[in-house]
């Protein structure tokens, strides 16, 4: 299901290539020269970028912006970017860079650059110490319920992957935690960085994750095509950022937890 997703929104990409050509991307010279870099974010994700309560952006592609743009000594201008519009935003010379938890996969390659990895996500499991499991399969159970939210891609994986478990569809991360703190469901199978923090709401409950992760995603920063120069000063950023953990550090302040599969950093690419 995962794939089919993504494969519908590369097709959403082509075809808005092909309606307006592909744009020459701004080049690393005129962004300096201009002293300002587009920097897509989607403007609906906390604690990955949000509006708080002044009407000011913030959150982790916030932070991690601002320090790319400090490192280039050019101004951060923050572009609202949803999931769909990113790869057709660069192709289009829209935006600069794009952040908001892209992954990278070969469909998009065909289109953007991607530099090395900012950060990852790991599709686990998220349960207490009341489930007796040690593997996701083991959830693949009637007795066992699944929360989860309405309109994730991974409810269609789960009912593939999982079928015999039960569902519990909520709206929100806050709502899907509050089952399985309530014991009104399980587990939660998701992308489990982006629900860690809501745990720290329920610190009676013990929480855990499975050891061994179901999959990692790699999430890089995108760039338009053949913008070589701007993606190779980007590498050295995010390795600059990695090796001294800023990335790790920035990522706790917001998720509330630890990455649950770190980056290591490779000076060379």
């Amino acid at each position: 299901m995962l794939k089919s997703i993504i494969a519908r929104w590369i097709a959403l990409a082509f075809a808005f290539a092909a309606m307006v050509g592909l744009a020459e991307a701004k080049s690393l010279d005129d962004i300096i020269k201009e002293g300002v870099i587009r920097i897509g974010i989607n403007p609906n994700f906390p604690p990955m970028s949000s509006r708080n309560a002044a009407g000011d952006w913030e959150g982790f592609d916030i932070d991690i912006g601002n320090k790319i743009a400090e490192a280039l000594k050019v101004k951060a201008e923050f572009v609202p970017t949803e999931t769909a519009q990113r790869v057709p935003f660069l192709v289009a010379d829209t935006i600069d860079i794009s952040l908001g938890a892209l992954t990278r996969n070969s469909e998009r390659a065909k289109l953007i650059e991607y530099t090395v990895p900012l950060h990852t996500e790991v599709l686990a499991v998220l349960t207490t110490d009341k489930v007796n499991v040690d593997n996701y399969t083991q959830l693949n159970d009637a007795k066992y319920t699944l929360a989860n939210m309405r309109g994730n891609w991974t409810v269609d994986y789960l009912k593939q992957n999982l079928p015999n478990a039960k569902l519990e569809l909520v709206d929100s991360i806050a709502d899907t935690v509050r089952l399985v703190a309530q014991g009104r469901a399980d587990a939660i199978v998701e992308n489990i960085d982006f629900f860690m923090a809501q745990t720290k709401n329920y610190p009676d409950i013990k929480w855990k994750t499975l050891p061994n992760p179901i999959d990692v995603g790699y999430c890089g920063i995108g760039v338009g095509r053949g913008n070589y120069p701007l993606r190779d000063a980007l590498n050295i950023i995010l390795y600059n950022l990695h090796s001294g953990n800023v990335v790790n550090q920035e990522w706790e302040k917001w998720y509330g937890a630890p990455m649950l599969v770190k980056i290591v950093p490779n000076p060379y690419f």
